[in-house]
């Protein structure tokens, strides 16, 4: 019996794997059928000349929402924030040239920070490919580094195989952004005319999603054996749905729990084992914490330099404690590359959190550890994060601005942010309770991130309570003027598709983090820091949006609840103090424990 061979070796004859339901489709038509099959509900992007024939076969489509944005940098960030809120894959469609490579930064920040992120763009057609025609870019070349994986579709019938298989490493283990190129000729003029191979076909693609039981026995024996154990969570524990597991163990096992930037929400920061965030602008107790600690058992993070400060000295207790034969770093991630990558670790667990919190947690003992436990209570009580406050015109703390945010909306809003002091200030000052509440740039520090995303957040928060029954939650972009003017012109989409994002901008007319490293560090020469900003409030109006200001604190619990009282698209300009800092700070190259406390080690020592 003979059979018939893709070019990747495939045997399309076997029934399994062959298709006909495509047959007569041109390459747009089978785009759109692809995406009903995968339940995309919203697409975000701008049209051009070589993807015409897909936004031609889109056209009025009943399937899902398209939103037009204003600039292809925009539709990859509101596709990252609508992930980021639903866990479901966000989906790009771009043109050729410029507009694929101004995908090129959400690619990278979704790479670095784990976020499911599909961008089809269009290519010239596949006989002009390599001749420098109009708006052509070698995609697949440029995006190699920033995805895990792309590719050019040179063919129809190989188009479902590819789609499916975009979705499916976008998706599975840690997820991430992949890229399908698509030639118009592929997506205009080409039609399948015989059974196409759908399946994925990747063979070297696979994951491993649980530890071996030696491991996770030592495991237990490490953690239940250890005087001053922490748990430090990552965005792992929120990407496999393990928080309430992680939560579980925290409970049972007497095990204080400190979480990443985008760890943030895995674990409910009101509950006493609460540390909060670590690293450069964590809370002091909870860098302290980890250098104490003899057993550090990460869960879904990867030991990135703003967690660790000084390699040589991180987690020195554990090490010594290692050393010692007892305790030392567990490190359960679902990236084989991660683990040990920065840090090394006593014992690597390769797979999906949850599982395997599933089968560790009944291991776990309850032990008292009072001594750490309370030392841990006095340095919560003694440094914890802090400002003070000033009640003059002009001079509103930023953080005053942050905590009525967080008594207004009773901690329930979903938190988006820019890059910046405010980001820091909203991960200090907004408690987070739940995981997916909040969303930011981590690893590749986006400035421009904040409002795109989060008007994709609202809408996912949107499509959830119309088809799913779920409560519509008020989504807040906390933002600075900075990061707000990069991609501003997004709120004219938010506008026109009545989104009603909140973008709570605060405003202190500068670079504010690079101005923080200016003061400190380069005798407050402000080098091209100084930000010259529009009428935020006449901004806001020009784009079809409200637009409120705030200037002092006599004003701000009225004008807070105007902000979130508002059904609409709104800017609200909270007008705060230039040169406030964010402590504490581990300066860079330092050990996490040789922090600045700035005003938070001063009231400490006024308070006694």
């Amino acid at each position: 019996m003979s059979t018939a061979k893709t070019n990747t070796g495939i045997d399309t004859t076997h029934p399994a794997a062959t298709t006909d339901k495509y047959h007569g489709m041109n390459g747009a038509q089978v785009f759109h059928e692809l995406m009903v099959e995968h339940n995309v509900e919203a697409m975000f992007g701008y049209p051009g000349g070589a993807i015409l024939p897909v936004f031609d076969a889109i056209h009025e489509t009943k399937q899902f929402k398209f939103i037009l944005t204003r600039h292809e940098q925009g539709a990859g960030h509101m596709a990252e924030g609508y992930a980021r809120v639903t866990g479901k894959p966000g989906v790009v469609l771009v043109t050729s040239g410029p507009g694929a490579t101004n995908t090129v930064t959400p690619l990278q920040d979704a790479n670095m920070d784990g976020t499911p992120l599909i961008v089809f763009c269009g290519q010239v057609a596949t006989g002009a490919i390599g001749s420098d025609a109009f708006q052509e870019a070698d995609v697949t070349g440029i995006t190699r580094a920033c995805t895990k994986w792309n590719v050019l579709v040179k063919n129809v019938h190989e188009l479902p195989q590819r789609i499916n298989e975009a979705f499916h490493i976008a998706t599975t283990g840690r997820p991430g952004p992949v890229v399908v190129d698509l030639p118009k000729d592929v997506t205009g003029a080409m039609r399948i005319n015989r059974p196409v191979c759908a399946a994925p076909q990747l063979p070297g693609y696979h994951i491993r999603e649980l530890g071996t039981s030696d491991q996770l026995a030592r495991a237990a024996e490490m953690i239940n054996n250890a005087r001053r154990p922490i748990i430090y969570a990552g965005q792992g524990v929120v990407l496999s749905h393990a928080s309430e597991l992680m939560r579980e163990m925290a409970i049972s096992g007497n095990i204080p729990v400190t979480t990443t930037l985008q760890g943030l929400g895995s674990f409910d920061e009101s509950h006493p084992l609460s540390l909060h965030m670590l690293g450069m602008h964590g809370a002091a107790y909870a860098n302290w914490a980890m250098q104490e600690a003899d057993c550090i058992i990460a869960i879904g993070a990867r030991f990135d330099d703003r967690i660790t400060g000084n390699l040589a000295t991180f987690g020195r207790s554990a090490r010594k404690a290692s050393a010692e034969g007892r305790g030392g770093i567990i490190h359960f991630d679902i990236s084989p590359e991660q683990i040990g990558k920065n840090v090394p670790t006593d014992l690597g667990i390769e797979g999906d959190a949850r599982k395997n919190l599933e089968l560790l947690l009944p291991m776990i003992k309850h032990v008292e550890r009072n001594e750490w436990i309370e030392q841990l209570a006095e340095w919560k009580r003694k440094y914890p994060f802090a400002f003070r406050p000033d009640d003059r015109p002009g001079h509103m703390k930023p953080q005053q601005v942050v905590q009525e945010l967080y008594n207004q909306t009773q901690g329930e809003a979903v938190i988006g942010t820019g890059v910046g002091q405010h980001q820091m200030w909203a991960a200090q000052f907004y408690n987070f309770k739940n995981p997916q509440q909040w969303f930011t740039s981590g690893g590749l520090g986006t400035m421009g991130y904040g409002v795109p995303a989060a008007i994709g957040a609202k809408l996912g928060m949107m499509i959830e309570a119309e088809k799913h029954g779920k409560q519509d939650r008020i989504v807040v972009d906390i933002d600075g003027d900075g990061s707000f003017c990069m991609t501003a012109m997004e709120m004219v989409t938010a506008a026109q598709y009545g989104i009603p994002a909140k973008i709570m901008l605060l405003n202190n007319d500068f670079q504010g983090m690079v101005k923080q490293w200016q003061d400190l560090f380069y005798e407050e020469r402000y080098s091209h820091t100084e930000m010259h900003n529009p009428d935020f409030v006449k901004l806001a109006e020009a784009m079809n949006c409200k637009g409120i200001r705030c200037t002092s604190t006599a004003d701000l619990k009225e004008k807070m609840a105007e902000f979130i009282a508002c059904d609409q698209p709104i800017v609200g300009e909270f007008v705060v103090e230039k040169h406030e800092h964010v402590w504490p700070m581990v300066p860079a190259g330092a050990s996490l424990d040789d922090m600045k406390l700035g005003v938070v080690g001063e009231l400490a020592e006024e308070r006694g």
